[in-house]
């Protein structure tokens, strides 16, 4: 089903990265209409370059829409069917791409029944989604997946909302596991794209002029919601598929995470210490290891903005805790935003982009700009309650005369419709509710440490003779290049470690000889859509910063999980290490 192969030759999945359009329509009273989504898909066609297209010009990278669920068609339709769906809210659905081999989705179907009886769940059927593929090009359609629907019932044991959306979290995951372990030949030919009692998402290995055409269900007048979600896929070093389409199941996203690596890292060493009171260990145990690293830098994302979620923080807090401003020496932010940044940058590395994320868990949708500022995003507000937000201004037909306010969102800067409260939250107001949920200043003045507060250490490092010197550089492979090239223009002249593009060295790696431990690595260079930054603006949005100690666990929020030493930059003087060694004794 999925061209998106494995790694081979140079091909690396860990380089798969986006770049896109993104929009959304909303009503801010929460109103749910047909109209809603037609527009939004009228978005998405006017953003139709911002996506890519194969060999054949129909043939697209990806394109999709998330809608609320539009609960009087489906229970119109599954009683065609001949099962009855209970009220709204009180059952959930997943999106389901299954295998075009009638017998392997027999297979499939089979493991979700015994996987939902597992989990004290109720199936209450599958629908299949009624699709035109007259418009799909040869090789979208070679790897097309059949698309089903399954409908499982809210248990009475669990409360309608949060409660069931995280048991359909866990049930997504453990259900991806076991069909994945147990099916034979499955691979990549089972995925679901959402599973949720608010939300579903209709995506595709299509163009953004064939979402309409292709899911002929969403032009019906009973399929109705408050919002259209949209996305144009472009993908840059990676293959077409149909599960990498978005909207994921929480966000869409334009722009690349170019700190993936370092991000994925630092969540593996996070997850040991994994406890919340949200989930049993068993729950856990399923959930685990969260994040599918075989997908695009995009889903990864979706993946921890899913847990966070449903460990109980609210999705704004979320996407300010993965993609923070630039808090790290702004002196014009406030203190207690600031301490708020500062206390979660001990949990966890930004997800740094450019970035441009629009998000929804069903209830609020919004978007938001990280702290580099280099993706666009246009919203129009208007006299009916109609919140219009894209990658760029005009992809809707607007009486200008019915435009209340126009803008855009800035860098860090978060711009929210709640359609439960039926208003719009500023940037300012939900970082306030945000940050004063918990006394992060108090916290951080308890227990977090500043390297320079540290009392000097017992022993004192004493300076080495020339000769001494030298043969401690002998030892770790340093060459006089490096004394002459890059340590003294450094040190002397605060120069750059920089040279031109391409190097003749021999690889470390098979040298008979010696080498300096980082000619072992080298850094990883992301040819992507990033405009440079000059070096003033680079100190604004960049920090050297970082935290020693241990982080604790993410999954929750107290006072000792920033009980660390902070530190201004990696580059450490001997003194100071000695401080950091002499710290327990």
């Amino acid at each position: 089903m999925d061209h998106t192969e494995d790694n081979q030759g140079l091909y690396d999945q860990r380089f798969e990265h986006d770049a896109c359009g993104i929009g959304f329509v909303a009503h801010v009273k929460g109103r749910k209409s047909q109209q809603i989504i037609s527009d939004a898909i009228t978005i998405l066609e006017k953003l139709d370059h911002r996506g890519a297209v194969g060999a054949e010009i129909n043939t697209g990278d990806g394109a999709g829409i998330m809608i609320q669920i539009p609960h009087e068609f489906l229970y119109d339709e599954c009683l065609k069917i001949g099962f009855s769906l209970n009220q709204s809210g009180d059952y959930g659905v997943g999106m389901l791409f299954l295998p075009k081999d009638i017998k392997a989705r027999e297979e499939c179907r089979e493991v979700i029944y015994r996987a939902a009886e597992k989990l004290n769940l109720e199936v209450l059927g599958f629908r299949k989604v009624q699709t035109d593929t007259a418009d799909i090009g040869d090789m979208a359609l070679s790897v097309e997946p059949e698309m089903e629907q399954l409908f499982i019932a809210r248990p009475y044991a669990i409360a309608a909302g949060a409660d069931f959306e995280r048991k359909l979290y866990v049930f997504k995951n453990y259900l991806t596991k076991t069909i994945l372990n147990t099916v034979n030949g499955i691979k990549s030919d089972f995925y679901i794209a959402s599973f949720s009692s608010r939300t579903i998402v209709y995506k595709g290995q299509l163009t953004s002029l064939q979402v309409r055409t292709y899911f002929t269900e969403l032009s019906d007048k009973r399929v109705v919601s408050a919002f259209g979600l949209v996305h144009s896929r472009f993908a840059t070093n990676t293959f077409p598929s149909w599960r990498l389409a978005q909207p994921f199941r929480y966000i869409a996203h334009n722009g690349e995470i170019n700190t993936l690596q370092g991000n994925l890292n630092w969540f593996r060493a996070s997850v040991k210490s994994f406890a919340s009171s949200y989930f049993t260990p068993e729950e856990l145990n399923i959930l685990l290891p969260v994040i599918d690293e075989s997908q695009s830098d995009s889903g990864c994302l979706d993946n921890i903005v899913e847990l966070l979620l449903h460990a109980g923080r609210s999705l704004p807090h979320v996407l300010m805790m993965l993609v923070p401003e630039a808090w790290d020496g702004n002196e014009d932010m406030d203190e207690l935003k600031q301490a708020f940044y500062k206390f979660h940058a001990t949990l966890m590395e930004p997800w740094d982009g450019p970035a441009a994320i629009a998000f929804t868990d069903g209830n609020l949708i919004g978007a938001t700009l990280d702290r580099n500022g280099l993706r666009p995003s246009r919203y129009a507000i208007t006299e009916d309650d109609r919140v219009i937000m894209a990658s760029e201004a005009g992809v809707l037909a607007l009486d200008q005369s019915k435009i209340i306010e126009k803008g855009r969102l800035t860098p860090g800067k978060m711009f929210v419709v709640d359609m439960e409260q039926g208003r719009i939250i500023s940037d300012e107001e939900v970082k306030q509710q945000v940050c004063s949920r918990r006394p992060y200043a108090d916290w951080l003045n308890q227990y977090q440490i500043r390297l320079e507060e540290l009392s000097d250490p017992r022993v004192v490092f004493s300076n080495l003779s020339e000769e001494s010197i030298f043969k401690y550089q002998q030892v770790f492979g340093y060459t006089r290049e490096d004394i002459d090239l890059i340590i003294k223009p450094m040190a002397l002249e605060g120069k750059e470690a920089i040279g031109s593009m391409g190097t003749d060295t021999p690889l470390a790696i098979l040298s008979q000889k010696p080498q300096h431990l980082s000619s072992y690595f080298k850094q990883l260079f992301a040819q992507v859509t990033n405009p440079p930054i000059d070096p003033i603006r680079e100190k604004v949005v960049m920090s050297l910063a970082g935290f020693m100690g241990n982080n604790g666990n993410l999954l929750e929020e107290h006072a000792m999980q920033c009980h660390c030493v902070g530190i201004k930059h990696p580059i450490l003087t001997n003194l100071e290490l000695e401080k950091l060694r002499s710290i327990d004794t």
